[in-house]
């Protein structure tokens, strides 16, 4: 990932490789850090990764390549897939601009909308859509007809499908309509079409299924087709909540 301008020595060595925030500022104090052949011994000194020469032990720190985190509002009609056999638009198509190989990180199907992650990190994707990591995905869907509460109570506890009983769901009614209601649901799980199939089993077909959370990620400020790239804190954010920020 790539740093902003104005970094501290710190982070830099970590995001670098060299060793943990803590153990960098221990080589910082221990005057073994240069940057463009000056000794710093001040944890805090900012440098400009695109400019600044860092050495540790008198030799380079680079950076890994940057990775992109981009966050789309997918509209209906999109394949959220790199390509599609049958020549229909994916969600790569509008997305333009970014100078990587992006891919998505999990579905939402053809007639589905909402927030959908691009990227090109490929370990933070999987650990985002693994159920290990209980990451939760909320979703605003219209189903026909008014669920009682019974309905409600199975999707809460967990539905049986062909492919096993789901995990307990988080339902909350939006708004009840004459013959339709507003649902939102929020899964810790990502199965295929899994919300849709939910639904179907406890009577309530959908009718509109929009994703509108991605653990602390919205779509805030976006319209369908719109997308903007994360900031550093938000992929920071997201490293933590997957473990990740561990493992660097």
């Amino acid at each position: 990932m790539l740093l902003g301008i104005g970094v501290r020595l710190q982070k830099f060595l970590a995001q670098g490789g060299v060793a943990s925030r803590r153990k960098a500022e221990e080589l910082i104090r221990a005057g073994r850090v240069e940057v463009n052949g000056v000794v710093i011994t001040t944890p805090g000194f900012k440098v400009d990764p695109r400019k600044d020469r860092v050495k540790v032990d008198g030799k380079p720190v680079a950076l890994p390549p940057r990775r992109w985190y981009v966050l789309l509002y997918k509209p209906c009609g999109y394949i959220s897939s790199a390509r599609d056999p049958q020549g229909r638009p994916t969600v790569l198509d509008l997305v333009k601009g970014i100078p990587a190989r992006l891919f998505p990180v999990g579905r939402l199907d053809f007639n589905s909308e909402g927030l959908i992650l691009l990227t090109d990190d490929g370990e933070l994707a999987l650990r985002l859509t693994h159920p290990r990591y209980q990451i939760p995905k909320t979703y605003h869907v219209l189903v026909q007809g008014n669920p009682s509460e019974a309905a409600l109570e199975r999707l809460k506890r967990g539905v049986a499908l062909e492919d096993g009983v789901t995990s307990p769901a988080e339902v909350k009614v939006l708004r009840k309509l004459k013959d339709r209601t507003w649902l939102e649901i929020t899964l810790r799980e990502g199965r295929k079409r899994q919300v849709r199939r939910m639904l179907a089993a406890v009577g309530h077909p959908v009718v509109r299924l929009k994703r509108v959370k991605l653990a602390f990620l919205t779509l805030r400020g976006l319209k369908p087709g719109q997308y903007r790239v994360l900031a550093p804190e938000e992929v920071e954010k997201l490293y933590e909540l997957t473990g990740l920020a561990k493992d660097r």
